[in-house]
């Protein structure tokens, strides 16, 4: 990595422009608005290909322990959990035909973890499994899902193709009533929603896109019928087709070199390129991850959470292209800036991401043969602007003689489509199949987006509870005037680039606040002053990042250009100080939130 003494005021001054100019080819002033939603006209883009035909039964009218709504892995982990307290029947509910979430949609090729599988897997100590490789296939990832749901017995009352339509609370009953897409109106003590933050697709709103007559579908509900082949690869119904592919994020930049292989032309549709840097991927022993170790799994997890939190470690244990940016990534956690004035901030998170974002574009030049073509693939941004993604074989695949980049940079994206293809810059491009990488719409799953309606004490709708003030909670899990209501990896708590460890913490959680509250016979719910006192914390602290995300190339990080969201809406002093600070919360205060079932007065 270029050191940042290397780095004069004027090549910093000079990047600065760079940046300006190329985030303002791409900033549009629909900004989220050009993605469109897979519903309505477009619904058939979320159909579920792996299923098959829905199992008929008869609607449920029965009553459980626990809702869970979600069956990703923080449904699965909520599952896990609660059964280690001992709860009952607990009723995971999940849209798609079976465990996994965004393992079980995203199926396309190529597909891997970007995180080191034996962090990113969930309890590795407590089934015993050791991942194969240091960044997992989709498919290893998918299984381990199964495997955890399997060993503890979570498929007994779950309830697959099915969508939660309604959260209704019932003071008599002191239960919640579950309706869903499929006649079931059941109740349930508790509710866990699970819904993840990334869960409904969004496709590009390109004017056009319903006369396209070549086929067309999207990475996560991945067509083998059409394109042949497996995540493997080989895909032998693309053979002498003209393929293209929106999107170069992370799904992109895993899909296109599998594309690349077996397209008879492969055309890539790009607005903002990625930073791609080294993956390294390899097959892993258990003897490599130090897995005859009893504990093994939570102490790498824990390790490489520090490290990318930047917190102190004796030393690095996964080593990898996350944990070797950690003191770059470290300087836009509230912690580092405390430590001096803000331009002495700025000025020396500046240097390092100037270095960084070098080596990348170092990169692209040393790989790609074209010069223009590797030109383009450059990125000019600062590097946590977008998700980082790693790979050795995308700027690869940019050296085959069927493979076409055209830039959307200075028409903001595909311009509009025809019959036969797309137009760019008044350019036609023919195709007979165009695949959308554009990923998921973000703050539109879970109850705080209004989706699924949530009504509380006196058929208080949350959202409409929430509207005048923001989101209103303790520790980001549960609300005055919803017992028994309990959110995983919503807003107001902390998260991490490994978002299954934050939501085991989030199931460890959740459980322990059932736990208790069967215990003393008494349903969850903290007053409107634990609230207040919680948002004040989270205020108080919050870091200034207007300046950086208003620098930053449009994206879901920052609302497409236009920033991220007025008011607190995480912890600011990171995960690992969220965690103890869950855990001490729970040793002497979880009582406070404990109550005989009337309503909670401030």
């Amino acid at each position: 990595m270029t050191t940042p003494q290397a780095l004069s005021s004027e090549a910093l001054a000079e990047l600065r422009r760079r940046y300006r100019v190329e985030r303002e080819r791409r900033v549009r002033p629909d900004g989220a608005r050009q993605y469109l939603g897979a519903d309505a006209e477009f619904g058939y883009y979320a159909e579920d290909p792996y299923a098959g035909e829905a199992v008929a039964r008869e609607p449920l009218r029965d009553r459980v322990d626990v809702a869970v709504v979600g069956g990703g892995f923080g449904g699965i982990l909520a599952g896990a959990r609660l059964r280690g307290r001992g709860v009952g029947r607990v009723r995971v509910i999940e849209k798609g035909g079976d465990f996994g979430g965004t393992w079980y949609w995203n199926r396309y090729p190529g597909i891997h973890c970007d995180i080191e599988s034996h962090v990113y897997l969930p309890m590795l100590d407590e089934t015993g499994y050791v991942p194969e490789w240091k960044y997992a296939p989709g498919e290893e990832i998918r299984r381990h899902a199964v495997r955890i749901a399997e060993k503890f017995d979570l498929y007994a009352d779950a309830l697959f193709s099915t969508a939660v339509t309604s959260l209704t609370w019932d003071e008599r009953s002191r239960a919640w009533i579950v309706t869903t897409d499929r006649g079931d109106e059941f109740r349930a003590t508790y509710v866990i929603t699970a819904t993840g933050t990334l869960s409904e697709l969004k496709l590009p709103g390109i004017p056009g896109i319903e006369d396209f007559k070549g086929h067309t579908f999207h990475t996560s509900r991945w067509d083998y019928a059409y394109t042949g082949g497996t995540p493997d690869g080989g895909l032998t119904g693309l053979a002498g087709k003209r393929v293209g592919v929106v999107g170069t994020g992370a799904t992109g930049v895993q899909v296109i070199p599998k594309l690349a292989e077996d397209a008879g032309h492969l055309y890539v549709f790009q607005r903002t390129p990625s930073t791609v840097d080294v993956r390294a991927n390899r097959r892993t022993t258990a003897q490599d991850v130090g897995a005859d170790r009893e504990g093994w799994a939570r102490a790498r997890r824990d390790n490489f959470l520090r490290i990318v939190s930047g917190e102190s470690a004796e030393e690095d244990l996964v080593a990898d292209g996350w944990t070797s940016s950690a003191g770059l990534l470290e300087k836009l956690l509230p912690s580092f800036r405390r430590q001096g004035d803000r331009a002495a901030f700025e000025a020396a998170y500046e240097v390092a991401d100037a270095a960084k974002m070098n080596d990348i574009r170092a990169r692209v030049e040393r790989i790609v043969a074209d010069a223009d073509t590797a030109e383009r693939l450059k990125p000019w941004y600062r590097y946590a602007c977008k998700r980082p993604t790693f790979s050795d074989a995308y700027y690869q695949a940019f050296n085959r003689d069927n493979v076409t980049l055209v830039d959307t940079a200075d028409t903001h994206g595909v311009e509009r489509m025809t019959e036969h293809g797309v137009v760019v810059g008044g350019t036609a491009y023919a195709l007979d199949c165009l695949i959308f990488a554009t990923g998921f719409s973000v703050g539109v799953s879970g109850v705080h987006s209004g989706r699924l309606p949530v009504h509380g004490r006196d058929g208080v709708r949350l959202q409409q509870a929430w509207r005048q003030r923001g989101p209103r909670t303790l520790h980001g899990f549960t609300s005055n005037g919803f017992p028994n209501l309990i959110q995983l990896g919503g807003t107001q708590s902390a998260s991490s680039v490994n978002y299954t460890h934050v939501l085991d913490e989030h199931a460890v959680h959740a459980a322990a606040l059932v736990a208790a509250a069967e215990a003393k016979g008494a349903v969850i719910e903290p007053s409107r002053e634990a609230e207040d006192a919680w948002i004040a914390v989270l205020a108080e602290g919050a870091p200034d990042h207007e300046w950086f995300h208003a620098e930053c190339t449009p994206g879901y990080y920052n609302g497409e250009g236009r920033g991220r969201p007025n008011g607190p809406i995480a912890y600011p002093d990171g995960a690992v100080a969220f965690h103890d600070l869950l855990r001490r919360w729970r040793e002497e205060s979880m009582d406070d939130i404990l109550r005989d079932g009337n309503p909670a007065r401030s």
